[in-house]
C-alpha cells in the first residue's frame, strides 16, 4: 500500500513528501531523503505466538503420621493448633452449625443406664459448677470434632464419680512411650502438672494408623473453607464496588480536571445524590464484572462440598433449598455418622471411667421413608408424619 502526502512547510519554506511503503516510510526534507520505520503490527500469521497458560500436575503431598519415638523414650504431643482450629470454629458460621449439629444429635436427647448408683453421680456432676453432665459430653463432643483429641478432668473419690471438668487440648499434652500412652500432663500457667491415665477421659476423633493422636474435622475441610471465604470476601467486595457509577472516560488529560472531576462522582455515590457533568466531557461506563448468579454458583458449590467433606448433610443444618427427597436422604445417611459417635463415646466412658451409659438416638426416618416412598407424587418438602418418633435401637 503507498500513502503520498504533500504539504508545505512554511516555516522551513520547503515541501516535505511523505511515501509510505508497506511498514518503511520515507520522509523528504527538499532534496534530503531520510528511512523511517512505522511500529505497527505485521498481518503475518506466521508472526503468530503463545502464552504459557499450561497448569502444572496436581500432586498429592506425602504425609508422615505422628508416631512415638523408636527408642522407648518419652514422645509428648502438643495440640499446637488448637487455637487456629478454635479460631476456624468461632469464625466460620458453617463449621460452627456442623460442628454443633453433629454433636446435639450424637448427645443431645440424653442416656440411659441400669447403674442407678452411676446414674446418681453423673445425675450430679456439676463441670465448671454450673453444668449438667449432658452439656459436659456435648462440649467435649465439638472440641473432638474441632481439634481431633478432647480431655475431660475425671475426678473420683473412694471409687464414686464426683465430678468431669473439661480441659482444653491446648493445655494439654500426652506423654506417649512405645505404642501406650503413659501419662498426661496439664499446664497449670507456671507448669506441667501431671495426671495418671485414670484421672483423664481422652477422646480421639477418627485416630488413623498408629498415630498419637485424633484428626480434627477441619484437617481435610480447610482448603474448601479457605476457598469459600475468599470467594465471600471477593463478593463482597465486588457488591460495594457496584455502589460506583463504573468506570469513567474523561475527554481531557488534565490532571486537575480529571481529580476534581472524581471527588464530585465521589461525593455524589457517597451521598446518593444527582451527578451533573457538561456534555460530552465524559463517559462513564459499567464495570466489567460476572454476574451475582455466576458467583453464587461458586460459592454454593463450596458450601455443598464442605458438608459433604465434614461429615454432616446440609438438610442437618439448614433447610434452606433442601427439596424433601433430598430432607430424607440427608437424615438417613446421617444416622450411622452420628450412631458412631455415640458408640464411640460410650466406649471412652466405659472403658476409661467404667460408666456404662447409652445415648437415646434421634427419631429415625427410615421406616416412614420406606413406607411413603410409593405415595410421594406431588411432595415437595418433608412431611409432618415423616418425623414421627421410630427408634432403631
Amino acid at each position: 500500500m503507498f500513502i503520498n502526502l504533500l504539504y508545505t512547510n512554511k516555516r522551513l519554506n520547503s515541501q516535505i513528501s511523505i511515501r509510505s511503503v508497506g511498514l518503511r516510510r520515507t520522509v523528504s526534507y527538499g532534496d534530503t531523503h531520510i528511512p523511517t520505520h512505522y511500529n505497527m503490527a505485521e498481518n503475518d500469521l506466521r508472526q503468530s505466538t503463545t502464552t504459557d497458560i499450561s497448569v502444572p500436575d496436581f500432586i498429592v503431598e506425602a504425609k508422615a503420621l505422628d508416631v512415638a519415638n523408636d527408642d522407648k523414650t518419652i514422645t509428648f504431643h502438643y495440640y499446637d493448633k488448637a487455637k487456629q482450629n478454635y479460631g476456624y470454629y468461632f469464625s466460620i458460621p458453617e463449621i460452627y452449625s456442623a460442628a454443633n449439629s453433629l454433636a446435639t444429635w450424637s448427645v443431645g436427647k440424653g442416656w440411659t443406664t441400669d447403674d442407678r448408683i452411676r446414674e446418681a453421680e453423673l445425675d450430679h456432676v456439676t463441670g465448671l459448677g454450673t453444668d449438667t453432665f449432658d452439656e459436659v459430653m456435648w462440649n467435649h463432643e465439638v472440641v473432638k470434632l474441632i481439634v481431633g483429641d478432647a480431655f475431660l478432668e475425671v475426678i473420683m473419690h473412694d471409687g464414686i464419680l464426683i465430678n468431669l471438668i473439661n480441659i482444653s487440648p491446648e493445655r494439654v499434652r500426652v506423654a506417649v512411650k512405645g505404642s501406650r500412652i503413659q501419662h498426661y500432663e496439664i499446664w497449670d500457667g507456671g507448669k506441667w502438672k501431671k495426671k495418671e491415665r485414670k484421672e483423664i477421659l481422652h477422646s480421639m476423633n477418627k485416630r488413623v494408623g498408629d498415630q498419637i493422636h485424633g484428626t480434627s474435622q477441619i484437617d481435610a475441610t480447610q482448603w474448601v473453607i479457605d476457598a469459600r471465604n475468599e470467594a465471600l470476601q471477593t463478593n463482597r467486595m465486588i457488591e460495594k464496588r457496584g455502589r460506583a457509577l463504573g468506570i469513567v472516560y474523561y475527554k481531557t488529560t488534565n490532571e486537575g480536571k480529571i481529580e476534581f472531576a472524581n471527588k464530585q462522582i465521589e461525593k455524589a455515590v457517597e451521598n446518593g445524590q444527582m451527578l451533573g457533568l457538561p456534555e460530552d466531557t465524559a463517559k462513564i461506563e459499567p464495570f466489567i464484572s460476572k454476574s451475582l448468579s455466576e458467583r453464587m454458583d461458586w460459592i454454593r458449590y463450596l458450601e455443598n462440598f464442605f458438608y459433604q467433606t465434614f461429615g454432616v448433610p446440609r438438610s442437618i443444618a439448614t433447610s434452606d433449598g433442601t427439596t424433601e427427597v433430598g430432607g430424607i436422604n440427608g437424615h438417613l445417611i446421617f444416622e450411622p455418622i452420628y450412631a458412631k459417635e455415640q458408640t464411640d463415646l460410650e466406649g471412652d466412658l466405659w472403658g476409661q471411667t467404667a460408666t456404662q451409659i447409652t445415648f437415646n438416638r434421634p427419631p429415625s426416618l427410615a421406616p416412614q421413608a420406606r413406607e411413603n416412598a410409593e405415595k410421594n407424587t406431588g411432595q415437595t418438602t418433608i412431611q409432618p408424619a415423616e418425623v414421627g418418633p421410630q427408634l432403631n435401637r
